[in-house]
């Protein structure tokens, strides 16, 4: 099977999707790709860019695969003739019905409505987690209402209709051949997301500093992508609790990575907004006892066990710097369906049936 893949956003958690998918499914890909920056002129003009890039094509694919970057209806607009003729499949990592903004005036509507373009004009669709679907679905179901003088029919039960929830596959394989490191006397707890609001970094630096007063054993490990409007809260940690950081700041190298994540004994998250969680699966694998929000996708995820309720954190939290790493078996038995060995038949269901006519 021959697909073309077009991602306009070819970085972070979108680009190692695509090379877990090149090594592990037996596919071949054509990748056109932008570089991962300012997404919103990506879903704007990566279509016509692509569409253009694409006339030089001759064309001889079995499907098409796009991310959520994608303008699909736009796409189909201004491409060769021949891509119509193709299955086009979309994979949603994300929607943009639920992002969390400081000001509802800082919401552009006009993504969300790509969002919906996107998916009437795909043949097959997959989102990353049943949170994603639903949550796509409801904010679709809203914005729609509010439409004055335009009222579409059954829009939601169409783009259900052609949906399935495929979670991403994770290469495993780095931390695996990386030796967890000797047990820890003080725990180390570890933060690896995105160093953004949406993340709710206060509540977990805020329960830190308690834990510091009350003389709690903890070092830290912060890990995660920083950006140039960083919230202040991640300065001010590392002032606070310079003498407990082991490590702060992005890793690039994926084995160095592996390593620090196998020192850690838990590894938090204080997310309002999550549409998977790569980043914790990677930690669980590495041997991390997990702390979740018991909402977004991570009931679906992991068991009820591992979930908190938001007033709990700080409590649950002091109470796990007592209960040690998880052993091999476990970690591997709460990541190990995320495996790309595990996911790729489901991958390539979910392609070949394009095939058959979409829908």
């Amino acid at each position: 099977m021959k697909i073309l893949v077009l991602e306009p956003y070819y970085g972070g958690s979108h680009k190692a999707f695509l090379q877990g998918m090149e090594k592990h499914l037996p596919a071949e890909f054509t990748l056109l790709t932008l570089p991962a920056r300012k997404w919103k002129w990506r879903m704007r003009l990566a279509a016509p860019c692509f569409a253009e890039k694409l006339r030089k094509d001759g064309g001889s694919y079995d499907a098409v695969l796009c991310s959520t970057f994608v303008d699909v209806a736009a796409l189909r607009a201004l491409a060769p003739d021949w891509l119509n003729r193709l299955p086009v499949l979309t994979y949603f990592h994300e929607n943009q019905f639920v992002y969390p903004v400081r000001r509802d005036d800082e919401r552009d509507y006009h993504f969300a409505v790509t969002n919906i373009t996107t998916a009437l004009a795909s043949d097959r669709l997959a989102f990353n987690s049943a949170h994603n679907l639903e949550t796509f679905l409801a904010g679709a179901g809203e914005l729609l209402r509010k439409a004055p003088d335009m009222k579409l029919g059954r829009v939601t039960e169409k783009i259900r209709a052609k949906s399935i929830v495929l979670p991403p596959g994770i290469d495993f394989s780095v931390i695996d051949s990386t030796p967890p490191a000797e047990g820890n006397e003080i725990p180390v707890i570890v933060w690896n997301h995105r160093w953004e609001h949406d993340k709710n970094p206060g509540l977990f630096f805020e329960s830190l500093y308690s834990l510091d007063q009350e003389g709690a054993d903890f070092s830290l490990l912060v890990l995660g992508q920083s950006f140039a409007q960083c919230p202040a809260v991640f300065a001010e940690a590392a002032k606070r609790l310079a003498s407990r950081t082991i490590h702060s700041g992005y890793v690039r190298s994926r084995k160095q990575y592996a390593s620090l994540l196998r020192q850690g004994d838990i590894v938090v998250s204080t997310a309002d907004h999550e549409f998977f969680g790569m980043a914790v699966l990677e930690a669980v694998r590495a041997g991390c006892r997990p702390l979740l929000p018991a909402r977004l996708s991570y009931p679906e995820m992991i068991p009820a066990g591992y979930l908190y309720n938001d007033d709990e954190f700080a409590g649950r939290l002091a109470g796990l710097l007592k209960n040690g790493r998880l052993d091999n078996r476990t970690a591997c038995s709460l990541t190990e369906r995320y495996s790309w060995p595990s996911l790729a038949g489901r991958y390539m269901e979910w392609f070949a049936g394009s095939l058959g006519g979409g829908g």
